[in-house]
């Protein structure tokens, strides 16, 4: 009873860190100081004040992409604990983990009725190695749950499936999670406290270290009254992600609470949690009410663990009511937003918090075309703005524009965990197909479900029929067109597009939207609920204004305009209380665990080590404990560095180490083609993640990458003693045969976007000792301090160009031995001159791991203990 006597005004999410710590509180890794700190909230949460405190999460959740290298650095820390002399055994999860392998599948195949058999064996015929070496992990390490491909997306499963509420078992206390992928944040919608960290940092957790953190602020974002009849769950997220980034919540937490949140579902919460990436929190937080719990019952969870999580939470005081105020915490901060605001949007067209609404589209996008390149801005000339390309595509002839929609994709955890929006596009698609309405054959449209219950409840409400008339088939059950995995678009739709400088779109019900991410021709790409996708594809263009011009004409002419046939909230809300049942919850995962027969006839090897094949391209032992031992290495200062790249604002992990498809043209195709492959064998990066050879030289291989020491935007640079422009992984090649040790010169908010380790593994490898920044993306700050890379911060109201910096310099940056954590350090240049930067080791631990080398070089020696 801890937690309602003292806890009573703390916010709900900082009472889940505070049982954390009570029931951890060792006085080694969880202190009793940890305690007292967090129940002295309101005094130490303050951002200048800086209070540390470690958390242990209840359990570990990981996606195939950012699970392989997780699972691959497992299986080398067991081989290097043998070789220095320790029992490799003792490399195994001890924290609850489960892994779903989501993000392999691509949408090779579409508009037919055996597009999802396809893209599945295609999936594993790519995959293979990949698939047998995951279930060896299921076999070698104990504590590890592998949850096939084909099962839907990590985070809808973790929802629907996985996530607990509250532990039952021995003890009960709170579930709460850490996953390496960014938008873990979404299980918050049903009141867990969730958050993305880097894979590095995922796997001290899974080894039962506790995660150091600064004690957050917590954002009160009250809701008040009710959306309309015609928004969406969508509409309201990019309407709070726009309003939450405009206020600045980087490193915060942010709790709903209010008498609007009772009337939102908890699959709408989760899409609102979901976006938490977008709008910067670290959590997006709705804490457990009455609602969350009929939610468990709706998707067949146990009756007696609900019985007992309803007791335990109502017992300790963490039971919300939205609508008694007299449960409103004290929150460092209160906003509001009315419900009723919210109207009909999209984000783009190269950031998810860049919000239009609808009826502003057509000439937002239009202006965009003029402006000078920026995210808002593609720089097209006034005699261009009119271009168009011509093409052939099924034996028919087609014109295409700027604003030409090329790929339109009901994708992402973000908007298939929720089945207002999900149905909402199906009656969408009923009425319009009955209103005589289709979309061009050549636009890609794809549906890929977040899991196997979507397809029943779509199936059941009759619309499945009418999505795939549309071409919304049902293309596969993972992120696809959300994360990269687009697919190829025919060539002659890329010429067209290439030949004529053309910025045509994606529209996709995802959450990112960055440059390149989904697909290298669609220049333009909007974020959208599921019914816009549909209403934009078939439009076919998003330059429209739906007010004054229709989608089409019927039969007899008349024109049918989006109001004519857009459901209504009532209407939506009734098909789903009658089609989305706990038997179909009941049917999807009692075998979820089983997966399909090309997984269960893969034969996976035997032993608690891992016969690595040198011949595969896909896994490699890495080289990340080349050469240590039980001894501390000796700190090194960083002498002569040379500067590998100049780089401005909002740089993101797509651009630094992309997940989407190879270039036939780069380092990392000329590595495979070197080892007999073809360019249809090349897979993705993502897909590539276990192995080192392949993702170093897909580090900074973005085609969009603006790097300021290159000619034009690509994954080129100067290597700056000889004068010659390289692709990147050459150019650091070349310093590294010369002994010259590299950083990166960044702008604001470097690292942005999805959580991904080999956007720090990949520049450790390319020999970059120290990036220097404006500011730092959370996940990605820690996942440089965990390959032992330093972050350096520019002095407030400082960045390279206040400095005179031209990226040519060398210089000298030496590490005080007894430096402490956001340490001011002075770098200094061959010009004489010198600047003062901030050490980015935010805590203790932080300095921990730097003096080791890394996370897991700490971890190893700490085993070897």
């Amino acid at each position: 009873m801890l937690l309602l006597i003292f806890a009573d005004k703390l916010p709900f999410s900082i009472r889940v860190l505070l049982e954390s710590a009570i029931r951890n509180c060792d006085n080694f890794q969880v202190k009793e100081s940890d305690v007292n700190n967090i129940l002295d909230w309101q005094k130490n949460q303050q951002i200048d004040v800086g209070v540390e405190v470690a958390f242990k999460p209840a359990r570990v959740i990981l996606q195939d992409f950012t699970g392989v290298p997780a699972v691959v650095d497992f299986a080398a820390m067991r081989d290097t604990v043998k070789m220095l002399g320790g029992d490799p055994e003792r490399i195994n999860p001890i924290c609850p983990s489960d892994l779903v392998i989501d993000h392999s599948i691509q949408v090779d195949f579409t508009r037919t009725d055996d597009a999802l058999q396809k893209n599945e064996e295609l999936e594993f015929e790519r995959n293979k190695e990949r698939f047998t070496f995951l279930k060896w992990g299921a076999k070698a390490f104990q504590n590890m749950l592998i949850v096939p491909p084909g099962s839907g997306i990590v985070h809808q499963v973790n929802l629907e499936y996985l996530a607990r509420v509250v532990f039952t078992e021995d003890l009960l206390y709170p579930d709460s999670v850490v996953g390496t992928d960014s938008h873990t944040t979404m299980i918050n919608g049903l009141g867990v406290v969730g958050w993305g960290v880097g894979g590095i940092e995922a796997e001290a957790v899974m080894l039962g270290q506790s995660i150091s953190m600064l004690l957050p602020e917590v954002i009160g974002y009250k809701l008040v009254g009710k959306l309309s009849q015609y928004a969406t769950s969508t509409d309201l997220v990019l309407t709070i992600t726009k309003h939450l980034r405009q206020l600045g919540v980087v490193g915060k937490f942010v709790e709903f609470y209010g008498p609007g949140v009772s009337e939102l579902s908890i699959a709408d919460r989760a899409t609102i949690s979901n976006m938490c990436p977008e709008y910067g929190a670290t959590v997006g937080f709705f804490p457990v009410d009455i609602n969350s719990l009929h939610y468990l019952q709706q998707t067949n969870r146990d009756s007696v663990k609900i019985d007992a999580i309803h007791a335990y939470l109502k017992a300790v005081g963490m039971l919300r009511d939205y609508n008694n105020e007299e449960q409103d915490p004290v929150f460092t901060k209160v906003v509001t937003l009315d419900l009723a605001s919210v109207v009909s949007s999209l984000s783009g067209p190269k950031r998810p918090h860049d919000r239009v609404s609808v009826t502003d589209m057509k000439n937002d996008f239009l202006q965009c075309l003029n402006n000078k390149i920026s995210f808002k801005g593609y720089g097209i000339s006034p005699d261009a703005v009119n271009a168009t390309g011509e093409f052939t595509y099924e034996g028919k002839e087609y014109t295409i524009k700027h604003g030409s929609v090329v790929i339109a994709a009901i994708t992402s955890c973000t908007n298939t965990s929720n089945p207002s929006v999900m149905l909402g596009a199906g009656l969408l698609a009923k009425k319009a197909v009955e209103s005589g309405l289709s979309v061009a054959p050549y636009i890609k449209t794809s549906l890929s479900p977040g899991s196997g219950v979507v397809t029943h409840y779509l199936r059941e409400s009759g619309v499945l029929t009418f999505l795939s008339k549309l071409g919304f088939m049902n293309v596969g059950f993972g992120c696809m067109t959300c994360i990269g995995n687009s697919g190829p678009l025919p060539e002659s739709i890329v010429k067209a597009i290439e030949q004529n400088d053309l910025v045509c779109c994606g529209v996709l019900s995802g959450n990112r939207n960055f440059e390149g991410r989904i697909h290298p021709n669609t220049r333009a790409n909007y974020l959208a609920s599921p019914l816009l996708v549909i209403a934009y594809a078939i439009a076919g263009r998003v330059d429209i204004d739906f007010e004054t011009e229709p989608l089409g004409k019927t039969s007899d002419g008349k024109p049918v305009f989006l109001n004519d046939i857009w459901p209504s909230r009532t209407e939506i809300q009734e098909v789903e209380k009658r089609t989305v049942i706990p038997a179909m919850f009941r049917e999807v995962y009692a075998r979820i665990e089983n997966g399909s027969n090309s997984w269960r006839q893969l034969l996976a090897p035997d032993g608690k080590l891992y016969p690595w094949d040198k011949q595969s391209t896909y896994i490699k032992n890495p080289p990340f404990f080349d050469g240590m031992t039980r001894e501390l290495p000796k700190r090194q200062n960083i002498l002569g560095a040379r500067t590998l790249l100049l780089l401005g604002d909002s740089v993101t992990t797509d651009h630094i180490s992309p997940a989407g498809s190879i270039a036939r043209n780069s380092a990392a195709a000329r590595y495979l083609a070197e080892r007999g492959l073809t360019p249809r064998e090349f897979n993705s990066y993502g897909s590539r993640r276990g192995n080192d050879d392949v993702m170093a030289r897909g580090t900074f291989a973005n085609i969009r990458l603006v790097n300021k020491l290159a000619k034009q935007p690509g994954p080129r640079t100067l290597h700056i003693p000889s004068g010659e422009e390289l692709d990147v992984f050459d150019a650091a090649e070349k310093y590294k045969q010369e002994g010259t040790p590299l950083i990166l010169i960044v702008g604001k908010d470097y690292g942005s976007g999805s959580s991904r380790d080999w956007a720090a593994k990949g520049p450790f490898l390319l020999g970059i000792k120290a990036v220097i920044g404006e500011s730092f993306e959370r996940i990605h700050r820690s996942n440089l301090v965990g390959m032992g890379i330093i972050p350096l911060q520019f002095l407030p109201g400082e960045n390279a160009e206040s400095l005179g910096i031209t990226g040519k310099e060398v210089f000298d940056i030496h590490i005080p031995e007894d430096c402490k954590p956001l340490q001011k350090i002075s770098v200094k240049m061959n010009n004489g001159r010198s600047f003062d930067v901030i050490l980015r080791f935010d805590t203790e631990v932080d300095m921990l791991y730097y003096r080791h080398g890394g996370i897991l070089n700490y971890m190893i020696r700490k085993m070897l203990d």
